[in-house]
């Protein structure tokens, strides 16, 4: 109920008067002099308070969270009842688990999340690492990792992973799912790349994919960063460099330009070389004939010189040939003796010559299968 004095309560999605927008106006300066401030410095009290009570709420959330997780951790799981699962911020045991399998051969898959490719892998896979020898040698090293002794601590070993949010199940999806644009032409496709969304439900079965949201230590790659900043650096201050340098990188520069030169020099003299030799020796000689195959860099200079290699002649002509060299021998049957070139049949049937046989094309042919 509103008080007496102040303005009536407005009802949802109904627009104040002016006369409500003035009353509260007033209401507001009246509690900014009760307060002794002005009226913005009594707004902005207000903000902070409202503030402070969302940030209080917020770590009364947190609490509750961590004291449910070291509840549930320390209590095994009933038999044909999954642990739940509530995420909360990353602890050292989940980080240590999550570097340890990252170091094992999970055999993980690529996969679309959000537009962006990550890395996926299947549970069973995570399992049989957490349970192979590997595992206990590291606990050895690193006491964070915790230990596994049945089947229960194992899964719950596994569940840090979803609980920091280092590792969540994923299920494969349709790209184009909810589109209104027609069937879409399929492309080429890529194998064992998914397009994947997180899902709700965060479970521990053999047979699911889990995706890695946590990338490891990056120090290697601020290093790698840092590394070509400072070449780019060092590339602008050019004109600072120590005369001497300077020097030493223009020698460079034209030694550089020197062997490019030089390799198309010899790249037109080995073309000329085999224009001359295509008519005075053919089939024509090649300086390095290897020169621009797909091989090593000492293969393309091996062997020195070779002769042009002659084309295959088309299966029409060697069509033709074959049918002009096998015009002169009778057909034979296999598993039978040679035709002679005269045959006669039983004395009740007239004779009938095979001098001339005819013959048959034998060559396959191969005929060309369009798809619809």
């Amino acid at each position: 109920m509103a008080s007496p004095g102040g303005p009536p309560p407005l009802q949802p999605g109904q627009q104040p008067t002016p006369e409500q927008i003035q009353m509260m106006q007033r209401q507001l300066a009246a509690d900014a002099a009760k307060q002794g401030v002005s009226v913005p410095e009594f707004i902005e009290m207000l903000k902070k308070q409202q503030q402070e009570r969302q940030q209080h709420m917020q770590q009364q959330q947190m609490q509750q969270m961590q004291q449910q997780q070291q509840q549930g951790g320390g209590q095994r799981p009933a038999q044909g009842q999954p642990q739940p699962i509530t995420p909360g911020p990353p602890n050292p045991a989940a980080i240590a688990v999550a570097n340890f399998l990252k170091s094992q051969d999970l055999k993980p898959r690529t996969c679309i999340l959000n537009g962006q490719r990550k890395d996926m892998f299947k549970v069973k896979r995570a399992l049989r690492a957490l349970q192979s020898p590997a595992y206990e040698k590291a606990r050895a090293k690193n006491a964070l990792l915790p230990p596994i002794t049945d089947r229960p601590s194992l899964e719950n070993v596994f569940k840090l992973l979803p609980l920091s949010l280092l590792a969540l199940r994923v299920s494969k999806i349709d790209p184009h799912e909810g589109h209104d644009h027609g069937p879409v032409a399929k492309g080429k496709r890529v194998k064992g790349l998914w397009t994947v969304k997180i899902e709700q439900q965060q479970e521990c079965r053999e047979e699911l994919h889990f995706v890695w949201l946590y990338e490891g230590s990056q120090v290697m790659t601020k290093l790698y960063a840092a590394g070509a900043l400072a070449i780019v650096f060092a590339i602008v201050m050019f004109p600072l460099w120590p005369m001497k340098m300077r020097l030493g990188v223009w020698y460079l520069s034209m030694g550089m330009l020197g062997l490019i030169g030089l390799f198309f020099a010899m790249s037109i003299f080995r073309l000329i070389l085999f224009g001359l030799t295509y008519f005075v020796a053919p089939p024509g000689l090649w300086l390095y004939p290897n020169l621009f195959e797909d091989v090593g860099f000492f293969d393309s200079f091996r062997p020195v010189w070779g002769w042009q290699e002659e084309k295959k002649k088309s299966k029409k002509k060697s069509s033709k040939a074959a049918s002009s060299g096998t015009s002169a021998r009778p057909l034979q049957v296999p598993g039978q003796p040679p035709a002679a070139t005269a045959t006669t049949t039983s004395s009740s049937a007239p004779q009938m010559s095979t001098a001339t046989p005819v013959n048959r094309n034998l060559t396959p042919r191969v005929e060309e299968v369009f798809d619809e």
